[in-house]
């Protein structure tokens, strides 16, 4: 599986979150004093020619067209599960049972009874020296890594209210294929798993306390759109040449997500997730207020966070702009001079440096596949909520937790 400083990587996946985890595999040695350096062993999918392309472009050393094949061979070590959710649990289930290390994208799973069986298979598996992790990539964030370290440090006092916001507008044209993202069976759900999911985990983290109940409701604008067909460019509507009609199927998710919520340390939030914020790009927008102070975060400004200290005098009162690119920032030691900011595939990088870290170091990772049941569950409460015309739903705990 490794060598005394090596270990071999197989990636299930190479569209978009193939290519970045790609990208993170083959630069963390390079910036991150790591105790095992990742080798790129096998990508794997289902069409062999093109697997094969992706693993030329991204810089695997060879293929497979069945993730059971990836998980069986002896020189891989981890497995990165960068599939749609309706496949991480089967996979992830396999990796642990036959002693590899897993990472796995979010969601961890489409449904809560899969993320808990998840939970536990990872749990069982840890005793034995074998590790897992959700790529909840935001947290790599080194702004927010900030943020959590000055609440951790009472920097705000008393946490009084969380407001999270997760804004794009990819979707926003109504004649945009039915990809698997508007597929239930494959997705789990719309907006809210896709991009809710990560404003859920990421307050969580900051603030380190969980969501203990919700009030929602949920739309999809776009009941039916047109089938996807291959193209040169991609997934386009419709058929390349026009020859024969349009053919529509139903969007089965939600396009946009809003609810109340409550966190265990008695702070209340507002949370919204939409795919239709139209000239919203990538807008990940977290603010904490607390008795203290407040801190305020947007990742189109991703190098960027706003801080009010409340005791200070007035007239030296409100918000000021931290620009996160110091070498005593989390993570930024490893990269550029002071000024020199960083991207969204950094966050990547520092993923898997921890992921690496951990494993060599025999740590349990965070957040864990206990974490992202845990995300499962407050999705669930929200979907359940807006379908009982958002009805006040606590955040259900597995059986045996406290």
């Amino acid at each position: 599986m490794a060598g005394s400083d090596g270990i071999g990587v197989g990636m299930v996946g190479y569209s978009f979150m193939g290519a970045v985890h790609s990208q993170a595999w083959r630069s963390v040695h390079r910036f991150f004093d790591v105790p095992l350096i990742p080798r790129t062993t096998v990508l794997a999918g289902r069409d062999v020619t093109k697997t094969t392309a992706a693993a030329e472009r991204m810089g695997w050393d060879s293929v497979e067209t069945d993730w059971r094949a990836l998980i069986a061979r002896d020189d891989v070590g981890i497995v990165d599960i960068c599939t749609p959710g309706d496949t991480h649990a089967e996979i992830a289930l396999a990796a642990l049972a036959a002693g590899k290390h897993v990472i796995c994208e979010k969601p961890l799973a489409n449904t809560v009874p899969e993320a808990e069986e998840m939970a536990r298979a990872a749990a069982e598996a840890a005793t034995k020296g074998v590790r897992s992790m959700v790529a909840f990539n935001y947290r790599r964030v080194p702004a927010l890594a900030l943020a959590k370290k000055m609440i951790a440090e009472g920097r705000l006092g008393k946490i009084r209210h969380v407001r999270a916001v997760y804004l794009q507008d990819w979707l926003s044209d109504e004649n945009a294929p039915l990809a698997w993202r508007l597929r239930k069976e494959k997705a789990g759900s719309g907006a809210l798993g896709d991009i809710g999911a990560h404003i859920i985990d990421a307050t969580q983290f900051i603030t380190g306390q969980t969501i203990s109940g919700v009030s929602a409701l949920t739309e999809t604008f776009v009941p039916r759109r047109p089938l996807p067909v291959e193209a040169a460019g991609g997934l386009t509507a419709g058929t390349v040449d026009g020859s024969k009609p349009v053919e529509y199927g139903d969007v089965t998710v939600d396009d946009a997500a809003l609810f109340l919520a409550r966190f265990s340390g008695g702070a209340v939030a507002t949370f919204e997730a939409t795919r239709f914020a139209t000239g919203r790009k990538n807008a990940m927008r977290l603010e904490v207020n607390g008795s203290a102070g407040s801190l305020s975060f947007d990742f189109e400004s991703m190098n960027e966070l706003w801080f009010h200290d409340e005791t200070l005098d007035p007239a030296e009162g409100g918000f000021r702009r931290i620009v996160v690119t110091e070498p005593t920032h989390p993570y930024l030691g490893a990269w550029w001079p002071p000024g020199h900011g960083l991207g969204y595939e950094h966050t990547f990088t520092h993923e898997v440096a921890d992921f690496l870290t951990d494993i060599g170091t025999g740590v349990d990772p965070s957040p864990s596949f206990a974490d992202g049941a845990q995300v499962q569950r407050v999705l669930h409460a929200v979907e359940r909520s807006a379908a009982d015309s958002a009805r006040w739903t606590p955040i259900t705990e597995p059986e045996g937790d406290a």
